[in-house]
């Protein structure tokens, strides 16, 4: 498991899925303190010789700025060697050129190593149209723990699996203190919150500061608090640059910019084959759900990172196209998530905290509008059941604990 050994899971998919299969570079992305410099060094036990080279690092960063040839020949990559070595860069993003560094890296050693990188804040530029990067790299995201990471961490080749047990004092640590591999590894609450105030320290006071050259810090942590508040709900950017003192454009800016740190993730409506439906406004979800206090809203954030990750992985290890929605017509009727396959619905999600409601007439009706195959009420506080959510085709009620060992 991955918060005995960080990145099991990950490791054995890059292992024999792309490092076997691909000479792209892999880029690995995901927030803050989630694992990927841990599982990159898991690398260093692959055939070949390991380099792990640290932008943060003096010495690691000097080498660099050397040039790549030079790089290159310090790492014996001109000679003949009996298995390709691992280069792991870490934090290079933070390297002004780290474009155009690595490609023309690349471009000279393609042939002979394996090409790591690693980083949180700035690797979502690559995506930018005209790129120089297109066609050398692919990426793969590095998510918090997962109820099927816990419970099951092996490969499996398909999209859901069956379904395995997890214990109740499992599941409520990872509830209770989020799926990133320290906090839910010590379950200690005084760690918990010394953790939590110094990744918040450095999430704001780097990244957005230094990084993202943002100034006005204060104002931009109140915006991701008064966004706790609004998790899976509308955003009303007018109303929050009120509050905030700040202009509903800076807003938009901002939100963007706690997206690239992976302070958040957002999710925009679906509208196709839905009459009056809402098209424009996304809702925002964080990627630490340990951070919020309301049950509601924390159980819908809870099943959002479970179905973003499964999303992730799935579409970076070319199972499909996979995308994750919400769908809302203009009368109001809303299912919380819907999760598209190669471009048409194929899972609906309500996700509730107890089971003490019916099950929701808007699963039904937009199970029938969008033809979509599976249909679930998810409820956070119900017991396991050992039952393959995957064998119902109507909409039906289901445990969180469930369902979600059945993804990623």
């Amino acid at each position: 498991m991955r918060y005995k050994t960080v990145g099991n899971y990950d490791e054995a998919l890059i292992r024999r899925g792309h490092l076997a299969t691909c000479q792209q570079m892999l880029f690995l992305v995901g927030p803050r303190q989630v694992g990927k410099t841990t599982l990159s060094k898991l690398l260093k036990n692959l055939p070949g010789e390991f380099h792990y080279l640290d932008w943060d690092v003096d010495e690691d960063r000097l080498n660099i700025m050397q040039g790549q040839k030079t790089l290159g020949t310090q790492l014996l990559l001109d000679r003949v060697q009996p298995e390709k070595p691992t280069i792991v860069f870490d934090e290079i993003h933070k390297h002004s050129a780290w474009k155009n560094y690595l490609k023309g890296f690349y471009d000279l050693y393609a042939d002979d190593a394996h090409i790591i990188v690693t980083g949180s804040a700035r690797l979502d530029v690559y995506q930018s149209g005209g790129d120089s990067l297109m066609g050398r790299y692919f990426s793969y995201h590095v998510h918090p723990l997962s109820i099927a990471e816990i419970t099951n961490p092996t490969l499996n080749e398909t999209g859901p699996r069956s379904p395995s047990y997890i214990d109740d004092s499992e599941f409520d640590r990872l509830w209770q203190f989020g799926g990133f591999p320290a906090p839910y590894a010590k379950h200690n609450i005084s760690f918990y919150a010394r953790w939590k105030n110094a990744r918040n320290k450095q999430l704001f006071r780097e990244d957005i500061r230094d990084i993202m050259q943002i100034h006005d810090v204060a104002r931009m942590e109140l915006l991701a608090e008064l966004l706790k508040l609004q998790i899976g709900q509308l955003i009303n950017r007018n109303s929050l640059a009120k509050k905030i003192g700040i202009t509903a454009m800076t807003v938009s800016s901002w939100l963007t910019l706690l997206k690239r740190v992976f302070y958040c993730f957002s999710i925009k409506p679906w509208h196709k084959n839905i009459s009056r439906s809402l098209i424009k406004e996304p809702k925002y979800y964080l990627w630490d759900w340990s951070l919020l206090e309301d049950k509601g809203a924390k159980a819908e954030n809870f099943v959002a990172s479970h179905l973003l990750k499964a999303v992730h992985c799935w579409n970076d290890r070319g199972l499909g196209e996979y995308d994750l929605h919400f769908v809302r017509d203009k009368d109001k009727n809303e299912v919380d998530f819907l999760v598209v396959k190669n471009q048409e619905p194929w899972m609906l999600v309500e996700v509730k905290y107890s089971d003490n409601e019916p099950l929701s007439p808007a699963l039904k009706s937009f199970q029938k509008q969008l033809n979509a195959p599976y249909a679930f009420q998810v409820v956070i506080d119900l017991p396991y059941v050992d039952v393959d959510c995957f064998q119902c085709t109507r909409p039906m009620i289901v445990p969180a604990k469930t369902l979600l060992s059945q993804l990623v």
